[in-house]
C-alpha cells in the first residue's frame, strides 16, 4: 500500500467518522492535515479567528447532532479556541478539536509555539490527550469522537505534534478502528419510572420543562405525546426550543413563572437547575412541589435542590417508558389546569403585541423582533448572539422545528454567532439563517462575515444597535446609578463594514424600514448586515408581566 503521512491518516480517520468540513485557521504545525483532508474530500473552511472555528464546530454539532471538528495550530491557535471549547463543555455539545504542537523530538527545547495544551484543555473537555505516534493517529481520532458522544456530551481535544503529523508510516501497518462507538440508548430505572408515574398520576398542576437533551436524544415526538397524555403545560429552552410547535395548545412561553409557582409536580427533561430556573429555589418552584429530573448527565440531578425522582438515561426512551407506565398508575388528567395556564399565556401575548406594533422612534426592540417573526420562513434557523436583544427575540420569534434555535447557553458566551451561523448555512443550504446580534456581540467576531462572503454563505445578521452593552447598562444603573465602561458608538456602521467585505449592508433608522430591509437582504443572496438603530433606554428587565397569582 505504500507510505502515508500523519496528515493523510487524520483525513482518513475523519472521513470514517462522517466528517464533511473542518473549521480552521492555517498554521505550519497543522498544514499537513489540510492536505490529508483535501485528499479525502473533506472541505476546509478557514476562518479569521480560531474562536470562530471552535464555535463553528459546536454549531455544526448542534444543527446536525454529529460532532463538528475544529483544527487549530499550536500555541495561540489553541488558546484562541479555549472560549469556544468552554462554551461547548458547559452547553454541553459534542465536538472534536485537533491542535498542533512542536515536534516530540524537540519537546522542552523552546521550539516555536511549544505549549502544554493537553493540560490546559483537560478542565474543559471530556477527554484531552496527545498522540505521540503517527501509526496510532486513527485510533486517537476514534477515541476523541467516542468521548465526545458517549455519556455526558462534550468536547474532546487531541494534540498532535508537528513531526507526528508530517511523519510517514507504512499504511498496511496502521489499524483503522471500525464500529468504535455504540448506538445504545440508555433506558431509565424501571422502579424510578414507576415512582415518577405515581407522582404524575396524583398531580393536579403538573408542569414540564424540556431542554437540550430532547434534541440530542431525538425525543421531540415522545415529548409531544407525553405532555398531551398528562395534559401539562410545557416550556422549552436551549436546544429543546422547537421540539413542539409554538402554536401547540400545551406550549407556553411567557407564562412559565406563573405555571412554575403554581406547580405541584415539575418534570425537568434535560434542563439543569441553574440560574435560568432560579437554582430550583422556592421563589420559582414551590418547596412542596414534587420534582422529577430526567438527564443524560446524572451529575446534574440533585444539584441545588432535593429531587424526588432522578432518572438517568436517554430522554426518548425514558419518555416512552413513562407513557407505557402511566395508564397503570391511574392517571386521569383534565384540561382545567392547562387552560388556566394558557389563559395567562394569552394575556402576556396580548401585551406583547402592543409593543410589537410600536411606531416609536428610536425603534423598540420588540418591534424589531416582531418584524423578524412575521418575515421569516417557518423552517428558518435563528442564531442568537447578544444580551437583551436575544432575550426579546426568544420571547417573540417562533421556532417551529427542533434544532432551529441556537444561543450560547449556560456559559452566556457572546461571539458565538458567526461560527454558529456559518455552520447552520453549511448544514442547511438554501434555508434562511438569521443571526440576531447585539452591537457588542457583533464586534467580537463580526470580521468572520468575510469568511461567509468567501464561501458564499448567505447568512443575514440583524444588529440591534443601541450603542452599548445594554443588558449590563440597565442592571448596573439600577444598582449604582451609573454605568462605567459600558457604552459603544451608535454611529458605528456595521452595515458598511460588511459591504466592504463584499456582502450586503443596510442601515435602518425607522420602524417601517425593517421589513423592506429584511426582504432585500435575503434576496441579495449574499452575507448581509442590517444595522438597526434601537432605543438605548429599552430593557428586557423592565418588561411587564411577572405574575405571582396563586390558584386553587
Amino acid at each position: 500500500m505504500g507510505e502515508i503521512t500523519g496528515g493523510r491518516l487524520i483525513g482518513k480517520a475523519l472521513k470514517a467518522e462522517g466528517v464533511k468540513y473542518i473549521f480552521t485557521l492555517n498554521g505550519g504545525h497543522i498544514y499537513n492535515i489540510f492536505e490529508g483532508c483535501e485528499e479525502e474530500g473533506i472541505k476546509i473552511i478557514d476562518v479569521r479567528h480560531e474562536q470562530v472555528a471552535g464555535h463553528a464546530a459546536e454549531g455544526w454539532s448542534r444543527v446536525t447532532r454529529t460532532p463538528g471538528v475544529a483544527v487549530v495550530t499550536a500555541g495561540p491557535g489553541v488558546t484562541d479556541t479555549v472560549t469556544a471549547v468552554a462554551n461547548a463543555y458547559q452547553a454541553p455539545s459534542p465536538m472534536v478539536v485537533i491542535g498542533g504542537n512542536g515536534s516530540v523530538r524537540d519537546w522542552l527545547s523552546g521550539g516555536l509555539q511549544e505549549f502544554d495544551s493537553v493540560t490546559l484543555m483537560r478542565s474543559i473537555t471530556n477527554w484531552s490527550e496527545q498522540c505521540a505516534t503517527t501509526q496510532r493517529l486513527p485510533d486517537f481520532v476514534a477515541t476523541a469522537f467516542r468521548w465526545a458522544t458517549t455519556g455526558k456530551l462534550g468536547p474532546s481535544y487531541l494534540e498532535v505534534p508537528m513531526d507526528v503529523i508530517n511523519n510517514r508510516v507504512e499504511e498496511d501497518k496502521v489499524v483503522f478502528p471500525t464500529k468504535s462507538r455504540t448506538q445504545a440508548r440508555s433506558p431509565g430505572d424501571l422502579e424510578l419510572i414507576k415512582d415518577a408515574a405515581k407522582i404524575l398520576a396524583e398531580a393536579k398542576h403538573p408542569v414540564v420543562m424540556a431542554g437540550s437533551d430532547v434534541w440530542w436524544c431525538d425525543a421531540a415526538a415522545e415529548l409531544r405525546a407525553f405532555v398531551e397524555m398528562i395534559k401539562a403545560p410545557v416550556f422549552l429552552n436551549g436546544m429543546g426550543r422547537g421540539s413542539i410547535p409554538p402554536d401547540h395548545p400545551n406550549v407556553g412561553a411567557q407564562s412559565r413563572r406563573f405555571a412554575m409557582t403554581q406547580a405541584d409536580a415539575v418534570v425537568l427533561i434535560g434542563v439543569p437547575l441553574d440560574f435560568r430556573l432560579s437554582f430550583g429555589r422556592s421563589t420559582l418552584i414551590p418547596s412542596d412541589a414534587k420534582v422529577i429530573h430526567i438527564m443524560m448527565d446524572g451529575h446534574e440531578i440533585g444539584r441545588n435542590r432535593a429531587i424526588d425522582v432522578g432518572i438517568i438515561g436517554n430522554a426518548k426512551v425514558i419518555l416512552q417508558q413513562l407513557m407505557d407506565t402511566l395508564p397503570g398508575a391511574g392517571i386521569e388528567p383534565t384540561d382545567d389546569w392547562l387552560e388556566k395556564v394558557q389563559e395567562e399565556e394569552r394575556g402576556f401575548k396580548a401585551g406583547d403585541e402592543e409593543m410589537i406594533k410600536s411606531d416609536a422612534d428610536p425603534i423598540h426592540p420588540m418591534r424589531l423582533v416582531g418584524e423578524i417573526r412575521n418575515f421569516l420562513d417557518p423552517d428558518a434557523t435563528i442564531v442568537g448572539d447578544g444580551g437583551d436583544i436575544v432575550t426579546f427575540g426568544a420571547r417573540v420569534i417562533r421556532i417551529n422545528e427542533p434544532g432551529h434555535w441556537l444561543d450560547p447557553g449556560q456559559f452566556g458566551c457572546l461571539g458565538v454567532g458567526t461560527g454558529f451561523a456559518m455552520a447552520a448555512q453549511l448544514a442547511r443550504p438554501g434555508k434562511q439563517i438569521l443571526l440576531l446580534n447585539g452591537d457588542g456581540a457583533w464586534g467580537l467576531n463580526g470580521m468572520d462575515m468575510e469568511t461567509m462572503v468567501r464561501f458564499k454563505l448567505p447568512v443575514v445578521s440583524v444588529v440591534s444597535n443601541n450603542g452599548g452593552w445594554g443588558q449590563t447598562i440597565h442592571g448596573v444603573k439600577r444598582a449604582y446609578g451609573r454605568a462605567l465602561g459600558c457604552y459603544l458608538d451608535q454611529d458605528t456602521r456595521y452595515d458598511k463594514m460588511v459591504e466592504a467585505m463584499g456582502g450586503h449592508g443596510e442601515l435602518v433608522e425607522h420602524p417601517d424600514q425593517i421589513r423592506p430591509a429584511l426582504e432585500r437582504a435575503f434576496a441579495s443572496g449574499l452575507p448581509a448586515c442590517i444595522n438597526v438603530l434601537t432605543d438605548p433606554e429599552a430593557s428586557y428587565g423592565t418588561m411587564p408581566g411577572r405574575s405571582q397569582k396563586r390558584i386553587s
